[in-house]
């Protein structure tokens, strides 16, 4: 057939700014439509966690983004006199970056957008509204209408990332399960912060539930919870607002207010993230609350799992059959993730007097137990991914006298590998995916993976377009540079992270997928079957198109990931 691009996005928020991002990164064709005629200028999300800015790190923009955070970013949750319920406040690096940041959505979305100018292939449309949509086994036909008229386009793949009131998935007919929650939210932007203070404070108030939150460049959020019979005109009453904030600041009047909105809690998932050739990726496939700060990240993570996948079909690296895996990873994750959403809401705007009252005393006990109080303060209840089906390998069960026993570990097949800082044979201090490279990698301990390829693996490793990966302890750096093999990366280990990593399993070797996900672990002798059953696992077929190696930013209209 003849195609108009190869995948068409339609809405230019983050999760479609990130998408074309990544696609542009593999050299793929994308056109993103949006109706509106610019970004949007207000913020909505206002935090990013670290799994995020690993994936702006993926495609080469997280030192842009950086700027636009606060890093380590405290809440206290406090109740309706002001006693402290819970910190939460995780320091850890385990992922590269810190886990909770306060960020200006609009700047960083803006980000997204201008990186989008280093691929030839990539080409944003603004002003135009995608009204019409159709399918078949082989393409997706999208009716544009513009100023000028409306126009069709034709691509491989429609991504639906228009948000929750996604026309696309409404004229698909796809279920959007859930609820509305009846406590709307008013949301209260100010310029010249007239606190001052970086932390966050969340009020379970039962008179009335708030939020504030510092943001860069001086800006300051207010979110109130409105009460029944108040209506959303009250956002634009001067009086009524200054009185919500008469009891946080010195003077309300003097604040210089941005913006106001009022806003629903809703906890909604589609009943699928794919219908054919079309998908739903953000907000068009789940919302939620926004307590817990998880929408926008949410989003980031459907780019990140479904980008390398739409690029290695629509390249004709892989079967169609890996993009159902998309959804078939990435639905559980989101139903936590609204299910923790909507935990947070409730116990923040809760106006039931006994239930807060409850509420203060479990958090009370909560505190008094070092271990409980640890896990909210490192905020150990937020659920990282987890993909038990996919593009996962299960991880075999070993009884080798040379392990101990390791029946209490829980295998990491399908959860994220961390990104501690390296030493490359340079030298050079660097964060473990700058190391190695971006897109597939097969990580061994200190062995030499070539040592245990067959040449039908080393093959399937080229096609797969991975980069071979061996770790040392930073000591052995110089005598490992003079005999590591042709074609293998090799990275020191300075602080021991991850020799503790592979310490505490009964594996040697992890397969990563472009998106960070453990594909498969195994020891190194096993390396050779673990690769047939990932490339099983990745639909990879014979013959490939030739690949070249990922590389960190673009030039011209260049891949820069990964192959598949």
């Amino acid at each position: 057939m003849n195609f108009d691009t190869d995948v068409i996005v339609i809405g230019a928020g983050p999760v479609g700014l990130m998408l074309a991002n990544l696609l542009g990164g593999y050299g793929v064709d994308v056109v993103v439509l949006e109706a509106r005629d610019e970004l949007i200028d207000y913020p909505r999300a206002v935090g990013v966690d670290d799994e995020a800015l690993r994936s702006m790190q993926t495609i080469g923009l997280v030192e842009e983004v950086l700027p636009h955070t606060v890093p380590d970013q405290k809440i206290r949750i406090v109740n309706g006199e002001r006693k402290i319920l819970a910190e939460i406040n995780p320091t850890t690096r385990e992922f590269g970056y810190p886990r909770r940041n306060g960020f200006v959505q609009p700047l960083v979305d803006k980000v997204l957008l201008d990186g989008l100018e280093r691929f030839a292939s990539v080409t944003v449309r603004f002003r135009a509204e995608a009204a019409g949509l159709v399918q078949d086994g082989e393409s997706a036909t999208v009716t544009v209408r513009t100023p000028s008229g409306e126009e069709t386009l034709t691509g491989k793949y429609v991504v639906s990332c228009e948000g929750g009131a996604s026309a696309t998935r409404k004229a698909l007919g796809i279920g959007f399960d859930g609820e509305t929650r009846t406590t709307r939210g008013l949301v209260i932007d100010v310029a010249n912060d007239p606190i001052g203070t970086p932390h966050a404070v969340f009020g379970g108030d039962p008179t009335r539930g708030y939020a504030t939150l510092s943001l860069p460049h001086g800006i300051r959020r207010w979110e109130f919870s409105l009460l029944p019979g108040e209506d959303e005109s009250l956002a634009d009453d001067d009086e009524f607002v200054h009185g919500l904030l008469k009891d946080h600041v010195p003077d309300p009047a003097k604040l210089d207010i941005i913006r106001r909105r009022v806003y629903s809690h809703h906890a909604r998932v589609a009943e699928k993230f794919q219908a054919g050739r079309v998908l739903l990726a953000g907000d068009a496939a789940h919302i939620m609350p926004v307590v817990a700060g998880q929408g926008w990240n949410s989003g980031i993570r459907d780019a990140l799992n479904l980008g390398w996948k739409l690029a290695a079909v629509v390249k004709g690296r892989a079967d169609d059959s890996l993009i159902e895996t998309y959804a078939a990873e990435r639905m559980d994750h989101v139903k936590a993730m609204v299910a923790l959403s909507l935990s947070m809401a409730n116990l923040v705007t809760d106006t039931s007097k006994l239930r807060t009252w409850v509420r203060d005393r479990v958090a009370s006990a909560i505190d008094r137990v070092p271990a409980l109080k640890a896990r909210v303060n490192s905020q150990g209840f937020k659920p990282l991914p987890k993909y038990d089906r996919g593009v996962v390998v299960p991880t075999a069960t070993r009884t080798y006298k040379a392990l101990p026993d390791f029946a209490d570990v829980v295998p990491t097949a399908g959860t994220l590998f961390p990104q501690p800082r390296v030493k490359d044979v340079a030298g050079r201090d660097l964060l473990l995916d700058d190391a190695t490279g971006q897109g597939w990698r097969v990580l061994a301990w200190n062995n030499d993976p070539t040592a245990f390829l067959s040449d039908a693996s080393r093959a399937g490793v080229e096609r797969l377009g991975a980069t071979l990966v061996q770790v040392v302890p930073a000591e052995q750096l110089p005598w490992a540079a003079g005999h590591v093999s042709d074609g293998v990366r090799l990275v020191g280990d300075p602080a021991g992270v991850l020799k503790t990593w592979f310490d505490a399993r009964p594996v040697s070797v992890v397969v990563l997928r472009p998106d960070h996900i453990i594909a498969a672990e195994c020891l190194a002798q096993e390396l050779d079957a673990t690769l047939t059953k990932v490339f099983a696992a990745a639909r990879i077929g014979t013959p490939q198109v030739p690949v070249e190696e990922p590389q960190a930013a673009a030039e011209e209209s260049q891949g820069t990931l990964a192959a598949s």
